[in-house]
């Protein structure tokens, strides 16, 4: 992998249930949302409802596992929701899952489809590489509220994403910063799927599959490189 990821001790001494499979893509096509884009997000809203069988979101054991982590790092869990629980509830509702660019409609419905949190940022505009920490509470996150920039600071001990410039996603996978956010413009990506105990490893794995055939697809000839999960639960 020639993009620096890892995960502090911090963390996993907090989730030692935690893995991820990071995908890392260069000669990406983006664009705007399509016919493609948004049949693939009705069929993972599709899936969503199989997978869920009447249940709330929440109830979902791997949901159940990131609310009791978000509680342990001191997050309420019911106001914040983590982000693969968040378009899940979005999904079964009347509004519907948005429709925002390519390569965010395919990572969101993997999200969905599996009840996985799936991120995505712009390799170039990541200053270093990233890392999963527990914040101090004096790190800057930049996000914009009412059509300005505004800046943020996460609580101390709050679980983030962060690069040398700051934090790019709060609450472990909660919001997203828009600094490394992928655009219409991007063209090189790191897609990040993270998972819990009692999910298992090769469940996570098939979804990593997954989301990279569909990024192959949507970009063809794009070169995608697949990082196991890391690391491997029993």
């Amino acid at each position: 992998m020639t993009f620096s990821l890892t995960v502090s001790d911090e963390v996993r001494a907090l989730a030692p249930g935690f893995t991820h499979v990071a995908i890392e893509a260069h000669g990406l096509v983006n664009g705007p949302s399509n016919e493609a884009s948004s049949a693939l997000l009705d069929d993972a809203a599709r899936r969503l409802a199989v997978r869920l069988d009447g249940r709330a979101p929440h109830e979902d054991p791997h949901m159940a596992a990131w609310r009791e982590i978000y509680t342990a790092f001191g997050s309420k869990p019911s106001r914040t929701r983590n982000s693969a629980e968040a378009l899940a509830k979005r999904a079964l509702s009347a509004a519907g899952l948005p429709r925002i660019n390519l390569l965010v409609d395919v990572y969101n419905a993997i999200s969905v489809a599996r009840l996985i949190p799936v991120g995505g940022e712009d390799i170039d505009r990541i200053r270093g590489g990233m890392r999963l920490v527990r914040a101090t509470g004096d790190e800057e996150f930049v996000t914009a509220a009412g059509g300005e920039e505004v800046v943020e600071h996460p609580d101390a001990g709050e679980v983030v994403w962060r690069d040398e410039q700051g934090v790019t996603c709060r609450r472990w996978n909660w919001r997203q910063g828009p600094r490394t956010r992928l655009t219409e413009e991007t063209v090189s990506g790191i897609f990040l799927l993270e998972s819990l105990a009692p999910m298992p490893v090769a469940e996570v794995e098939a979804a990593g599959a997954e989301l990279a055939e569909l990024l192959e697809k949507f970009s063809p000839g794009a070169r995608i490189e697949v990082h196991a999960a890391d690391p491997v639960r029993d």
